[in-house]
């Protein structure tokens, strides 16, 4: 027995090794569509327009390197449109991002509630969500109509005086922030499934205590959610950067670029300019913006964000 033990333990080493090793292949093997798609759709394109951002290139000819020029003529002020871009988006984010936040955490405060006919409410609220960029602002557009748009008509028969909306420098910015709202079904879910996922023992200790409502919202239900409010920030910063099918179809970047959104800048470059080495390094400028405000947000997120049996994270 003694001298066969070390013999049997090595053999179900080498049959551990070599099923070890089956297992990596099919692993690897299965995992081969994802790893190849994220490298040739993702990372390809990121390291293309990495060096197509250093060139001097059109698409009908070929990339003239350039170093750094493409991005001193941005920050010199070469190209007005770079700042004006810029600030249009920030000023859009600022009031979007807090409202759409605002709006789908009520709406989910009001949906998480015991009414009749909940799920048909919730369908209703979501359903926007899915409607085409397209159509939507096709929708909007005739809503925000100076003439026939039924938004002034509501104004109307209220006796206030209309609006010209997305039609205007002054208000395209704030309509279509407006506008950003019909669209939180997705964010209000998420909020839903944060706010289904608080103990009820937590509610009923506070009433016990004397708490109200406000108490029960402010001490409970807030701290609570502070994750799903975290990641709704992330991906109301990132998304309301990358804004684009309201300026492409409502409005071209007016009036007079009021709404000349960033990306939608870059899609001007690219493709209406045909600088398409410019438009990689406004694609990486806005990169690197998003990266930054994403870090800060992560930086800061232990003072706020709160996780049950953990504390702040």
């Amino acid at each position: 027995m003694s001298t066969a033990s070390p013999a049997l333990d090595v053999k179900n080493r080498i049959k551990r090794s070599k099923s070890e090793k089956k297992n990596l292949a099919a692993g690897i093997l299965f995992a081969m569509p994802v790893l190849l798609g994220f490298l040739i759709f993702v990372i390809g394109p990121m390291v293309a327009s990495a060096y197509f951002s250093l060139t001097d290139y059109s698409i009908a000819s070929t990339p003239k390197f350039v170093g750094f020029g493409n991005y001193k003529r941005l920050f010199s002020n070469e190209d007005p449109f770079f700042y004006k871009s810029l600030g249009v988006t920030t000023y859009y984010v600022f009031f979007s991002v807090p409202a759409q936040i605002i709006f789908a955490l009520i709406m989910a405060l009001l949906l998480n509630k015991e009414i009749k006919g909940r799920p048909i409410f919730r369908t209703i609220f979501y359903l926007p969500t899915i409607v085409p960029g397209v159509a939507s602002a096709a929708i909007w557009i005739w809503l925000m109509d100076p003439d026939l748009g039924l938004l002034n008509q509501i104004l109307s028969m209220l006796g206030l005086p209309g609006s010209k909306w997305i039609f205007s420098e002054t208000t395209v910015i704030p309509a279509l922030v407006l506008m950003s709202l019909w669209t939180t079904g997705g964010t209000m879910i998420i909020f839903l499934a944060g706010l289904q996922g608080i103990p009820r023992q937590l509610y009923e200790a506070i009433e016990v205590d004397g708490g109200n409502g406000w108490h029960k919202f402010w001490y409970i239900t807030m701290p609570m959610i502070t994750p799903t409010l975290f990641f709704n920030l992330i991906m109301g910063l990132i998304g309301g950067f990358q804004v684009f099918t309201q300026a492409y179809i409502m409005t071209s970047g007016g009036p007079n670029n009021a709404s000349l959104f960033y990306v939608y800048y870059l899609y001007r470059e690219a493709f209406s300019n045909f600088r398409m080495g410019s438009a990689c390094a406004i694609a990486w400028v806005l990169f690197i913006i998003i990266a930054v405000l994403t870090f800060i947000v992560f930086k800061t997120s232990n003072k706020w964000v709160y996780y049950e049996g953990g504390g702040n994270k």
